[in-house]
């Protein structure tokens, strides 16, 4: 989808990610994301048309938890909010849709996901097909190992050359103060074949947050606006009989919707939390040595689900806020082997005002 109406993300916060939060509820994890967000705009939380939230109640085990981190946002004065079942990424597919409508100017994004609590891998099983998948308990690293194993088996990358993405990813990290896991590390132990740890995200907590605005609003309060030049959300199947687990045609078709392959980008922020999955989405994307990619370390440096596809958009945003990119691509994923994809471009204007 292409806009008509300009809308840009003007600001981008998030927590340092941690292995476990026990001494924090979601709202007090929340919260102080919340008002960073808002702080760095001059915006307080009356000024806002339309906040938007994404989380999962199957991590934090009960229902409508979303409900509890409104406490966060402020309950007076009544606002406009919404709530997706998934990445905060799709949160800001919806306040984007908002905002190019007309109904409001500026929204709030949050997302926020505690994997601590339980075993996040077996969790995202009741993702898969409840008749044939769901009932064999296939997790989500035994998936992903699968897919690594087809991209080996069609010579689309070996062992070594994934081990480059697990310690490219990390050593990225060292610039970034809220990542998880930061600096080299061993490659480590094999988990699943031909999966090792180091090919795998952290479990781990965290938040995000970013705001939206439309035209002029975008351009008061942000002085590089990183402008939403298209975005565009794809599925696979939901079986996985019946995928290519090497290639990501939902990917690429996204991508061709949201204009990515108008012109080089020259920064990619890829929501791959397996380092075979950057393989897969590089070859979808066209993403050759030229362009950076993750260089906030990634999904393998802190992955809280539910919040690390926002993440990816937040990182590529705040790249353009300060100059370091001029048309960045962000991407998010969900699903069991990259199943549902969304893209976007993100620009900033010509020169720094």
């Amino acid at each position: 989808m292409r806009p008509d109406r300009e809308v840009a993300i003007v600001a981008f916060a998030q927590s340092d990610h941690r292995r476990r939060t026990d001494d924090l509820s979601e709202v007090e994890m929340v919260m102080p994301v919340l008002h960073d967000v808002l702080r760095r705009t001059g915006l307080k939380t009356a000024d806002i048309g339309f906040t938007c939230s994404g989380s999962s109640d199957y991590l934090a085990g009960r229902a409508f938890s979303f409900t509890m981190a409104l406490d966060g946002v402020g309950a007076w004065p009544p606002i406009s909010e919404s709530h997706v079942e998934a990445d905060g990424a799709w949160a800001l597919y919806e306040a984007w849709v908002k905002l190019l409508t007309g109904q409001a100017d500026t929204a709030l994004v949050y997302a926020y996901g505690k994997s601590s609590p339980g075993s996040v891998r077996d969790v995202l099983t009741r993702q898969l097909d409840p008749y044939y998948l769901a009932p064999l308990w296939p997790d989500s690293v035994a998936l992903a190992a699968l897919q690594a194993q087809a991209l080996l088996d069609a010579g689309d990358t070996d062992e070594e050359a994934l081990a480059g993405i697990a310690a490219r990813s990390r050593a990225d990290a060292t610039g970034n103060p809220h990542a998880q896991l930061r600096g080299a590390r061993p490659r480590g132990d094999r988990l699943v074949g031909p999966l090792h740890t180091g090919d795998c995200p952290p479990i781990g907590d965290g938040a995000a947050a970013v705001i939206l605005a439309a035209g002029d609003r975008a351009r008061e309060l942000c002085a590089r606006p990183a402008w939403i030049r298209g975005m565009d959300h794809r599925i696979e199947a939901h079986s996985l009989g019946v995928r290519d687990l090497t290639r990501s045609p939902s990917t690429r078709l996204a991508a061709e919707h949201a204009g990515v392959f108008e012109r080089p980008v020259d920064t990619a922020e890829l929501h791959a939390p397996f380092t075979s999955q950057e393989v897969v989405l590089r070859k979808a994307l066209d993403l050759d040595d030229s362009v950076l990619i993750n260089p906030s370390g990634g999904a393998l440096a802190a992955n809280p689900v539910m919040a690390a596809g926002l993440i990816r958009f937040g990182e590529a945003a705040a790249r353009v806020h300060r100059g370091a990119s001029d048309r960045a691509l962000a991407h998010a994923t969900s699903g069991p082997c990259l199943q549902q994809n969304l893209v976007a471009v993100l620009e900033g204007e010509p020169h720094v005002r």
